[in-house]
């Protein structure tokens, strides 16, 4: 499925399934090869195709851009460290007009020359003879530099930016920036060797405190409810009930399927009774323990304690741990399952006993 998806894809731009790249040369991916910024290991990076048109014109105002974009974000990226190794200069930078001058010198150098198509402004050389070399080779080399160092920078000036949104600064010690919102909830259980405190999308960097324990209070609920429901998958597999489930329709606990089969022979009573259940645990718990008072997800039950408040927190961090891991795995379950009518991870052991 893989390999025709590809040989498709292959066809229609090059012409052939199959064959040497080599001779390809019609292909519009040749067009640009072997310009600037095609380097190990990479080659040549185009995952959004924007240049699968082989247009000239198209790839020659991209690279001006990019080439712009990164001159501008280096100068941004040492505008940012070097204040904070050798100091500023005293006095006033613009008393009268504040900033606003960098403004001005932005146009100016956006305005100053023509950088229409065919001009060498168009090709990024405005006349600056900084990267140059009587050797062609030499010079190449340092073009291509100064494109990769570009790159570089554009990332690394979105990674200062957002570091000092955050944090205040874009440098220093993380232990100095005790105003973040980022701290607020470093301490709290779940945060664990290797990853530490990890909110990749940010839900919690406004620290409101309410937020974090409602979300608290839902991770918990979706854990302890993921981590019966991994133990109701493996259980059956080794045990199940003597007698009747349901005496009325003479269904037995040993005709139930394992898994997701199961829905489709437990009768309708029995789903509504589940479906009860858990509307009164959500109604009576719903409203959420931090809400009471209480910390999040202590519902009174004391299955998790302990005179000791190390022993107990190192038991709560277990149960944060092991709910997590049981999320991943739940899903790993249903998905498993829905594909092979069965938990594929007993396909292994049943093989082995020729496929009983």
């Amino acid at each position: 499925m893989m390999a025709i998806i590809g040989m498709f894809f292959q066809d229609g731009l090059t012409g052939s399934a199959w064959g040497d790249w080599a001779l390809y040369t019609g292909s519009p991916l040749r067009a640009f090869e072997s310009e600037l910024g095609v380097q190990d290991p990479v080659g040549f990076w185009d995952p959004a195709g924007f240049t699968a048109d082989g247009s000239t014109e198209n790839f020659a105002r991209r690279r001006q851009t990019e080439l712009k974009h990164g001159r501008v974000s280096m100068l941004a990226t040492m505008g940012y460290i070097t204040p904070e190794i050798t100091g500023k200069l005293p006095g006033y930078l613009s008393p009268s007009a504040g900033l606003k001058f960098i403004v001005a010198y932005g146009a100016f150098c956006e305005l100053s020359q023509d950088q229409s198509a065919g001009t060498a402004a168009a090709a990024g050389d405005f006349g600056f003879k900084v990267l140059t070399s009587s050797d062609a080779a030499e010079k190449q080399k340092k073009l291509a530099a100064e494109i990769a160092n570009g790159r570089l920078a554009m990332m690394a000036i979105i990674g200062m930016f957002f570091q000092d949104g955050l944090t205040g600064s874009a440098w220093g010690d993380w232990a100095l920036y005790t105003g973040s919102p980022l701290r607020a909830f470093e301490s709290e259980l779940g945060v664990q060797a290797p990853v530490g405190y990890w909110d990749p999308l940010g839900l919690s960097a406004d620290g409101d405190a309410d937020s974090f324990k409602r979300r608290r209070e839902t991770e918990l609920k979706h854990g302890r409810v993921s981590m019966l429901a991994t133990m109701g998958y493996i259980s059956p597999e080794y045990f199940k009930f003597a007698g009747y489930l349901s005496p009325s329709t003479g269904l037995k606990f040993s005709d139930v399927p394992n898994g997701l089969g199961a829905l489709a022979k437990v009768p309708g009573a029995g789903i509504c009774q589940w479906v009860i259940f858990c509307g009164l645990v959500e109604v009576n718990f719903g409203f959420g323990a931090f809400k009471r008072g209480s910390e999040p997800g202590n519902y009174g039950w004391r299955a998790i304690t302990s005179t000791d408040p190390e022993t107990k927190q190192k038991k709560l961090r277990a149960e944060l741990a092991n709910g997590r891991l049981a999320m991943m795995a739940i899903i790993g379950m249903f998905f498993q399952d829905a594909g092979r009518a069965g938990p594929g991870w007993l396909l292994g052991p049943r093989r082995l006993h020729g496929g009983r």
